[in-house]
């Protein structure tokens, strides 16, 4: 369906329809699926015949989810998981070994930094993390075995935007593929594969879903990195179960039209944030004031629906904002049609070493809103209370 455009394939691409000729795409809750004959069976298991073998890694609910995702990345293929750290893992799993070494930007999710840095560490997998709007930092970083480079744009929370094609020719350059976390940005807004990358990563759970309903990742690439991505799924088993699958599928439908929403009311409340005496400071790539904001309107569609700021007074103050809101959600998840807010540094963050938050910029004033589809009147109201102080 290469042929269509966003919008008709956020709708239409990885539908297949059953002999009951249903509309709306089917929801098949099965572990496993029967063979006409033992030749068969043995075709399906080997790979020589395409059909479904068992749920862990084939069902048409999750492949239906897969096509659709991997038409709007402009991607070959994509492989689903269980979640966005599963997909992560997933990609870790298939394209590293003990010895290898990853080249990582600053400022990654908390989960992300505590996988590479952490888990990873421990299989002899080694990993560099560098300045993530740096160039040449991350050209200074490449080892022998580097096999790997990692980025988040924008990062969460602070909003880093960074070079998808610049990053791209640099882990070209030394035979490492780039892999980018496109959660915030989504398809929508950003197209990671267009820009040189290699392979996109996203948690599901946030923009893909919407609604907060399930977890869910993804792989989206070519089809060699997928396929070997497959490889370690079907036999370790991170797999997305099918009614999530589906329900990601069905919130494609409506990713533009809620994107393209949501960032707008972000921008509203950024500009109207950075007016506010409590507020020290505001990260946000649709505003003129944000460093990388050049860069940001040339790489994505728009600012996308993250908007972080420091507030005085550090933990206390951040904490009186939050607990002054009626209206938000204290919850530390995003993509969400309901806005939420956080405070990174005692939540998503905080199981990472004190260090390792001064230098990702995580402050202790700092607050993560991820905005919805409400008002932004109403939003602008929920914050007035406690920066009012």
């Amino acid at each position: 369906m290469s042929e269509y455009e966003f919008d008709t394939l956020a709708v239409r691409a990885g539908i297949a329809r059953s002999q009951f000729n249903e509309h709306s795409e089917a929801l098949y809750l099965t572990s496993s699926f029967v063979f006409e004959s033992a030749a068969q069976a043995a075709a399906r298991f080997s790979g020589a015949d395409d059909g479904n073998v068992y749920a862990r890694f084939t069902n048409p609910t999750v492949t239906a989810m897969q096509q659709r995702l991997a038409a709007l990345e402009g991607g070959e293929a994509c492989v689903a998981t269980a979640s966005g750290m599963a997909a992560i893992l997933s990609l870790a799993m298939a394209t590293l070994q003990a010895g290898d070494h990853v080249v990582a930007s600053m400022g990654l999710f908390g989960a992300t930094q505590q996988l590479f840095g952490t888990i990873l560490a421990k299989f002899g997998i080694e990993t560099s993390f560098v300045p993530a709007t740096d160039p040449d930092a991350y050209r200074a970083a490449i080892k022998a075995r580097t096999r790997l480079f990692f980025i988040e744009t924008p990062s969460n929370p602070l909003t880093e935007v960074i070079d998808i094609a610049a990053v791209a020719d640099i882990a070209h350059s030394c035979g490492a593929i780039l892999a980018v976390d496109n959660c915030f940005c989504t398809p929508a807004l950003q197209r990671p594969l267009e820009l040189g990358a290699d392979v996109v990563v996203h948690s599901a759970t946030k923009y893909l879903d919407g609604q907060g309903r399930v977890l869910g990742g993804a792989v989206v690439g070519s089809k060699v990195i997928v396929d070997d991505v497959l490889k370690f799924l079907r036999t370790a088993g991170p797999s997305i179960s099918p009614f999530n699958a589906w329900v990601i599928l069905k919130g494609l439908e409506t990713l533009r039209i809620r994107m393209e929403a949501q960032s707008a009311t972000a921008l509203e409340l950024a500009r109207w944030l950075e007016q506010q005496a409590g507020v020290e400071r505001v990260y946000y790539p649709g505003l003129v004031s944000h460093p990388q904001h050049d860069l940001a309107m040339r790489q994505q569609k728009s600012g996308g629906a993250i908007v972080s700021f420091e507030v005085a007074g550090g933990r206390e103050g951040a904490w009186r904002v939050v607990d002054s809101t009626r209206l938000m959600s204290i919850t530390a998840n995003l993509g969400d049609t309901k806005t939420t807010i956080t405070h990174p540094a005692s939540t998503t963050h905080g199981r990472i070493t004190a260090e390792a938050r001064a230098a990702a910029g995580i402050t202790e004033g700092l607050l993560r809103v991820a905005v919805g589809l409400e008002s932004v009147e109403d939003l602008r109201a929920d914050l007035a209370r406690g920066l009012a102080g």
